[in-house]
This record gives C-alpha cells, sequence and structure tokens, in this order.
C-alpha cells in the first residue's frame, strides 16, 4: 500500500484477496482502483505475485497459512475474495464480508451448508470415490463477480 499523506483519509475498508490461483484478480483491482479501494493480495511463496496497485503479502508456506494470516489482517467491514469456504466463514466470523470468485457471498445462511458439503465431498473422495472439478470459467462468472464486488464497495460506502 502506498504511504498516504496526512491530509488523506484513512479508508474504512479494503479489499483482502486470497490471492492464490485467484482467476479475478484483475477484475477486482480495476474496479478496487475506480472506487479508490485499497487491495491487500495475500499469497503463499509458491505463488508469488505482486500487481501494481495493491500491496503484495507473501507467506510461508504451510497448510492453510494463508488463510490465517488473511483473517489475522481482517478489520470489520474488509471485503475478502475467496473460493475457500472455511477461509470464508473465518472472515464471517470477523465481521468482513466474503465474496466468492463467482459472485455470490458467502452468509451465515448459507455457510453451514457450504461447509457441509465441502466435507461430504472431501469423505467420499478419502474413501475413494470421485468428484468431477468445476466446469471452465466464462465470461457470465467474471460478470457476476465484477457487479458484486461494485455493489458491496456502493453500499459500504453508502453507510459512510
Amino acid at each position: 500500500m502506498q504511504p498516504m499523506s496526512a491530509l488523506e483519509p484513512t479508508p474504512l475498508y479494503r479489499i483482502l484477496i486470497d490471492a492464490d490461483a485467484c482467476p479475478v484478480t484483475e477484475i477486482a483491482l480495476s474496479i478496487a482502483r475506480e472506487q479508490g479501494v485499497p487491495v491487500v493480495l495475500v499469497c503463499d511463496d509458491a505463488h508469488h505475485m505482486s500487481r501494481e496497485g495493491a500491496e503484495t503479502i507473501i507467506v510461508q508456506g504451510g497448510a492453510d497459512s494463508v488463510d490465517f494470516h488473511l483473517v489475522n489482517l481482517l478489520m470489520h467491514g474488509d471485503i475478502v475474495v475467496t473460493q475457500d469456504y472455511g477461509l470464508a466463514a473465518m472472515c464471517l466470523a470477523r465481521g468482513a464480508k466474503a465474496l466468492h470468485q463467482d459472485g455470490w457471498f458467502y452468509t451465515s445462511v448459507n455457510i453451514d451448508e457450504l461447509l457441509m458439503n465441502r466435507h461430504v465431498a472431501q469423505r467420499f473422495r478419502q474413501a475413494g470415490g470421485r468428484t468431477k472439478g468445476p466446469p471452465k470459467r466464462n465470461h457470465a462468472q467474471d460478470a457476476a463477480f465484477a457487479r458484486a464486488l461494485r455493489s458491496a464497495l456502493t453500499e459500504e460506502a453508502d453507510m459512510l
């Protein structure tokens, strides 16, 4: 993040991106620039990335190390972009908004079912079953993500 002068207001919220293999990073950065919202990319040392207009935090690899680091950075009202249901649950508990890369929000209403479905699928795979991966990403998913992020930022700005 660029240092701010004493005259610039400190933003009340940020966009934090679970940046390991996130397909919507560029879309989020573009919208954040339009809205003047700071972005923090959090990735592990195997996925080192840097983007102009974003602060990048590289976390030493390890199971869930990026997730825990990101959660520790959170402030109430931040918007987190992730496809990880476990991370989303932790973000919701900390008062952040959690946005899936396909353009829908994790909520207290849907997170329990999502976590249960993930658990059931994991158990199935551990027992030797096979599950299909997600379909190829398409423009409609990118458009839905952009709409949802703009909506969340507009909602946050209206609350100020």
